[in-house]
């Protein structure tokens, strides 16, 4: 009965890890003959799926008191999977089907950025189990990998919306592999991010509650055919993870000295107990 808790935690990460992996299997179009379906949305449908079943296996841990080493490893091999690999495979898969030729003229940069975003991704995930997660207690280090694959697939998707991702817009093809580049290269950056954690006060802790529901509202619906809801659902997760983004870094670069030796602190203490 003591391990049967693990089963929680563990079968969320399982979903984290699938979805990733059926991510690549749609954008790659291996479904085209089942499914009507857009591949490309698919893709990204499924790691917004992946970020929620991620959010979701920590607080299964803690909630049945079920964290392990063998939680945190496997939670990161399902992220590397899930916002690692899959985004870079939709976005790269995404060219190849909309801009073929754009893609035969700039292939070098894209398998470059391509690469980068997932070695970073996999470097982010290696040093947060080896540093990071002992460390600092209330800040990411970096952009997370969660938040790095949803930014990509919201970007590609509102593009795709607005029927700005054709070969035509010869400019504007460069944006989703520089989002690419930029979220990747966030990920190792030595930049602080604030976690989302419960407030203290009341009414901001309301505001965060219902900012979390509607988020996971919109990511179950993400996949809807009504273009207007797509729409809004797209405009306010970009709005929401930008906003994010830019004031919680700003936070953390006031905040860095502070940051930094509070957790100077907090090892030293550690390590005399």
């Amino acid at each position: 009965m003591k391990r049967a808790r693990f089963i929680l935690p563990n079968a969320f990460t399982s979903m984290n890890f699938l979805l990733g992996a059926f991510s690549i299997c749609w954008s790659a179009g291996m479904f085209n003959g089942y499914s009507t379906l857009d591949p490309f949305r698919m893709g990204a449908y499924f790691v917004l799926l992946s970020v929620l079943c991620d959010k979701l296996d920590g607080f299964a841990a803690r909630l049945v008191d079920a964290s392990s080493e063998f939680g945190a490893q496997f939670d990161s091999l399902g992220d590397l999977v899930g916002f690692g690999l899959a985004p870079a495979f939709c976005v790269f898969f995404s060219y190849k089907a909309n801009a073929s030729e754009w893609l035969g003229q700039n292939l070098v940069l894209v398998v470059i950025v391509f690469a980068i975003y997932i070695l970073c991704a996999a470097m982010r995930l290696a040093k947060y189990n080896a540093m990071d997660g002992d460390t600092y207690h209330h800040h990411f280090s970096g952009l997370p990998s969660t938040f790095a694959g949803a930014i990509n697939m919201i970007f590609l998707s509102y593009m795709t919306l607005h029927g700005l991702f054709l070969p035509e817009n010869e400019t504007l093809l460069f944006l989703p592999i520089l989002v690419l580049l930029v979220t990747g290269l966030m990920m190792v950056a030595p930049c602080f991010l604030p976690k989302l954690q419960p407030h203290s006060n009341k009414f901001l802790a309301a505001i965060q509650i219902v900012l979390v529901v509607i988020t996971y509202l919109c990511g179950f619906f993400y996949i809807t055919s009504n273009v207007l809801l797509q729409n809004i659902i797209l405009t306010y997760l970009m709005i929401l993870c930008g906003s994010y983004i830019v004031i919680g870094f700003t936070l953390g670069f006031v905040q860095r000295s502070k940051i930094i030796a509070e957790a100077e602190a907090q090892k030293k203490q550690n390590d005399a107990v």
